[in-house]
C-alpha cells in the first residue's frame, strides 16, 4: 500500500477554509491591527507635533509597516499560522505539506494581503478565493499555504453505515489472515476521520483503501456497494473475528484432577489396612524401580533355596571342618 503522505493529510485531515470563515478572520484582525495603528499613530503626533512634513510622513510610513505588515508577519509565525482572528475564526494557516508555516510563508503572505486586501479592500482576494477550488487568496498561492479549519464536528464511532444485512455471510467467508497490520490501521482510521475528511478527496482514498484490501483478501467489492462501505463490513468483520477470539481464550477449560505424586501416603483403604490399597487398586506408590529391586530380591531368594540351608560357603571363609 502507498504511503498518505503529509500532502494528502491537509486535505484530507483538515477541511479548507472557505471564504465566508476566512473573511471573519481577516475582518478581526484588521479591525485590531487599524485600532492598534490609529492609537499608536495620534500618540506619535502629539510627541513629534514640532517635526516637518517630510519627517512626519517618514514617521507615518515606518508606523504602518511595522504595524500592519510587520506585526502579523511576526505573529504567523509566532504562532503557527493562528494570527487573533483566525484563532476566533478556529482557522490555521499551515503549508501545503500540512507542516507549519515559517518566516519566508508569512512574509510572502503579509506582503502580498497588504496589496489585495488592504489597497484593494480584499476585491483580489475574494475573487480568487472564491475561484480556488481549496478557498486560496494569491498570497497563498504564491507562498505555497493553505488556510484550513482546526475546529471541525468530531464523530462520534464510525460514519460509515454498517453493510447490508444480506452481506453478512459474503463478508464471513473472507479470508482476512493474509492483510498487513498497517492496512488494517489506515482503513480504520479512514473510518473513525470519515466525517471530517473533504468529500471528494475522502472518496478517492476510500477507493485506493478498497483497491488495497481487495488485492490481500482476494474477493471483488460486491456490486452497488461503495468503497467506503465495503471497508466497513471488512473491519467490522474483522473486529467480530477478533472479539470471538477474545472470548474462546478467556473460557479456558477445567483442568483434570491431579494424580498423587510418586512415594505419597495411600490412604487406608476399605478393609481398615493403612497403607494398603483397595481390591483391584494398584499401589500408586511402587515405582517402576522398585518393582525392579523387588524382582531382584526375589530371585535371589529363589537360588538359595536351590543351594540348600543358608549359611557361609567353606571357600569363602577358609575353614574346613573336621571329618
Amino acid at each position: 500500500m502507498s504511503e498518505l503522505v503529509t500532502g494528502d493529510a491537509v486535505v484530507l485531515g483538515l477541511r479548507p477554509a472557505r471564504l465566508p470563515s476566512r473573511a471573519l478572520a481577516v475582518c478581526l484582525d484588521l479591525l485590531l491591527a487599524w485600532g492598534v495603528y490609529l492609537a499608536i499613530s495620534l500618540a506619535l503626533l502629539t510627541a513629534t507635533a514640532s517635526l516637518d512634513m517630510a519627517a512626519l510622513a517618514a514617521v507615518q510610513v515606518a508606523l504602518f509597516l511595522l504595524v500592519l505588515v510587520g506585526v502579523p508577519i511576526a505573529v504567523e509565525t509566532l504562532s503557527g499560522g493562528r494570527s487573533v482572528g483566525k484563532l476566533a475564526a478556529g482557522l490555521r494557516v499551515v503549508r501545503e505539506d500540512g507542516g507549519p508555516i515559517r518566516f519566508r510563508h508569512a512574509l510572502v503572505r503579509g506582503a502580498i494581503g497588504v496589496v489585495e486586501i488592504q489597497l484593494l479592500f480584499g476585491l483580489i482576494a475574494c475573487v480568487a478565493s472564491l475561484v480556488s477550488a481549496r478557498g486560496r487568496r494569491l498570497g497563498d498561492v504564491f507562498a505555497g499555504t493553505l488556510v484550513v479549519r482546526e475546529r471541525v464536528p468530531v464523530p462520534k464511532g464510525m460514519t460509515v453505515p454498517p453493510p447490508p444485512p444480506w452481506l453478512a455471510q459474503q463478508f464471513a467467508e473472507l479470508d482476512l489472515s493474509r492483510v498487513p497490520d498497517s492496512l488494517w490501521l489506515a482503513a480504520r482510521q479512514y473510518l473513525m476521520r470519515a466525517g471530517q475528511l473533504d468529500p471528494a478527496a475522502g472518496r478517492s482514498l476510500a477507493e485506493r483503501l478498497a483497491d488495497d484490501m481487495r488485492a490481500w483478501i482476494a474477493a471483488p467489492v460486491p456490486p452497488g456497494m461503495s468503497a467506503a462501505t465495503f471497508l466497513a463490513g471488512v473491519v467490522a468483520e474483522r473486529q467480530r473475528r477478533e472479539a470471538l477470539r477474545f472470548a474462546g481464550s478467556a473460557t479456558s477449560p477445567s483442568a483434570p484432577a491431579a494424580a498423587p505424586a510418586i512415594g505419597a501416603t495411600v490412604p487406608a483403604s476399605p478393609s481398615g489396612e493403612p497403607g494398603r490399597p483397595a481390591d483391584g487398586v494398584s499401589d500408586v506408590s511402587e515405582s517402576p524401580a522398585a518393582g525392579s529391586r523387588s524382582s531382584e530380591a526375589a530371585g535371589g531368594a529363589a537360588d538359595r533355596e536351590d543351594e540348600g540351608p543358608a549359611g557361609p560357603s567353606p571357600s569363602a571363609t577358609g575353614f574346613v571342618p573336621p571329618s
